[in-house]
Parts: structure tokens; sequence; C-alpha cells
């Protein structure tokens, strides 16, 4: 019951991200967590319909505009971020497996860039954890660090959608980071706008980074590759509501609700979230696999915010 009441509260205008995750971190580590399977698939789907949602807040111009320019960029960085990890493999001595993981949810996507990938190279499960709970910690990092980052280095909301959009690892996060900065101080979102589109063009790079950990894993363990890696679907279903939005003008009357729906969405499924996490997740991560993914999002994360303030 408490675990319900905490949920609806978290999915309330008086909630925020940050704050939903922080109380489902609580949540877990004090054992006060429930629904743990239903709450990782409600989490995931939660996620998916509001990012749909927010698709019908932007036009489809728009959103080949800002696809169209950061494409040479998702390019470079998810390319960099592989030849790093492959380099601190052999310092650190990781295994090819847990660096396509890491690299994988560094460049593209967090969790669902690791699941994706994990199941087309046939990842085991500690190998899974370990990745997923790297990513968890830097994620939430990132939920509060970013913003503050963001308005002590002056960025403006075009800037931070962007670099957030890039650097941080989950669209949860990402979402979570971006809807609560305007960098003039009214109510913009542009940030959200821009982190969101940026996000989810990368999020279409899992099916040939999949392909190329499989190709990776086949020459390492010498045998067959796995099955492709499942399409992100929920893609699609934003270019849908993109297109609802630019050949129904009348969409527009709705779109704060559904912008508001969209945040108590995310808030409500960080909750899970963090409710989620595991002791035994957190253990198994070693320092050296940590290692490797902090100094993999750390490059990324700078260099991003080096060609973000250089090029805007």
């Amino acid at each position: 019951m408490l675990f319900l009441l905490l949920l609806i509260a978290a999915a309330t205008p008086w909630s925020s991200p940050p704050i939903a995750l922080a109380v489902g971190i609580v949540v877990a580590l004090t054992g006060l967590g429930a629904f743990e399977k239903e709450g990782k698939k409600a989490s995931r789907f939660i996620i998916q319909v509001c990012v749909v949602l927010l698709g019908l807040r932007i036009d489809l111009a728009t959103l080949a505009r800002e696809a169209g320019s950061g494409l040479v960029f998702a390019a470079a960085t998810i390319l960099g971020s592989f030849v790093l990890g492959f380099a601190l493999e052999k310092l650190l001595r990781t295994g090819k497996e847990l660096t396509l993981l890491i690299s994988s949810g560094t460049a593209i996507c967090g969790g669902s860039a690791i699941a994706a990938v994990g199941a087309t190279i046939g990842a085991s499960s500690s190998a899974m954890a370990v990745a997923t709970g790297c990513v968890f910690i830097l994620n939430a990092v990132a939920l509060y660090a970013f913003p503050a980052i963001g308005h002590w280095l002056h960025l403006s909301d075009l800037q931070f959608g962007t670099w957030a959009g890039v650097a941080i690892h989950d669209v949860s996060s990402v979402v979570g980071a971006a809807s609560g900065y305007h960098a003039a101080g009214d109510a913009s979102t542009q940030a959200l706008d821009t982190a969101n589109i940026i996000k989810l063009t990368r999020v279409l790079w899992i099916l040939p980074c999949a392909l190329f950990a499989s190709w990776v894993m086949k020459r390492e363990r010498g045998g067959p590759a796995r099955a492709g890696a499942p399409f992100p679907w929920f893609v699609l279903l934003f270019l849908v509501a993109s297109a609802i939005a630019t050949f129904v003008p009348s969409i527009k009357s709705i779109v704060p609700a559904l912008t508001t729906a969209a945040k108590l969405g995310f808030a409500a499924a960080l909750f899970l979230i963090g409710a989620g996490l595991s002791r035994s997740a957190l253990a198994a991560v070693g320092w050296r696999v940590l290692l490797q993914a902090f100094v993999q999002w750390l490059v990324l994360a700078g260099a991003a915010l080096a060609i973000v303030r250089m090029q805007t």
C-alpha cells in the first residue's frame, strides 16, 4: 500500500523527475519495493507512451531539421564511444562482452541499448546486470548534475537540449533533466524538444550497433551470430505523432495537457526504475567496469559539451 501511494505521489504536479527517482532508490535500498517485474515492464511502457505523446508537439519539418543537422555528430560520438571502449578494455581487462554492452549504453540510449545488444550477442545475465547497474548509477548522477552544470555554464535551451540528448544515457533521464531546464527563466520547452529529438534519432542506431556487436562476438567466440536486435517501434509511433501534429493543426489545442501528462508519466516511470534497483546488481558492479563506464561517459559528455558550445 505504501509503495502504491508513493507511486501515485510521484505522478503528481508536486513531484519532479529527480525527486521521483530519489524516492524510488530509497524505497529499493530500504527493502520497501514491490511489484518488481511488473514495475520494470510498466516503466518501459510508460516511457514509450510518453515519448510518443511528446511527438504530438513537434511537426515533421522541425523534426527533419534537428535530426539532419545532428547526423554527423551522432555518428562521430557513437564511433568514438566504441573506439574508447575497446581501448579501455585492453587497459582494464573487462572483456569484449561487457565492453560492447557499456559502449552501446553510453553511445545510444542506456538500458534499452544494453537490452537490445545483449539479446543479440547472447550476453550472460551477470554481464547484463553489471552493465545496467553502471548505467543506472551514471543516469542518476546526470539527472542532477547536468541542469546544474548547464546553468553554471549559461547554456541556452538549445545547447542544453543538444548536450543532454547526446550525453545522458536513458530517454527517461534525458527528459527528466531537460524538462525543467529554462535558461531564460520562462516556460520554454526548447530544451525538452531538442533533447527528445536528438535522443530518439540516436535510438535508431541500436540496429547497426547490434549488428556490429554480433560480428565482434562472432569473431571472439568463433561461433554463429545471434538473431538481430528488436526494432524500437515506439520511434515509428513518434514519427506518426509528429505527422499528426503537422497535418492536424487542431491537435495543438490539447498539446499543453499532453505535455503535462507526459512529464507526470516520466516521473512515475523514474520512480519505478529507482524502486527496481537491486542491491545485488549494485554489488556486482566491480571497480574496473564502473571506471570504464565512467571514463567513457565523461569523455563523451565532455566532447559533446565542447562541440555544442562551439557550434551553437
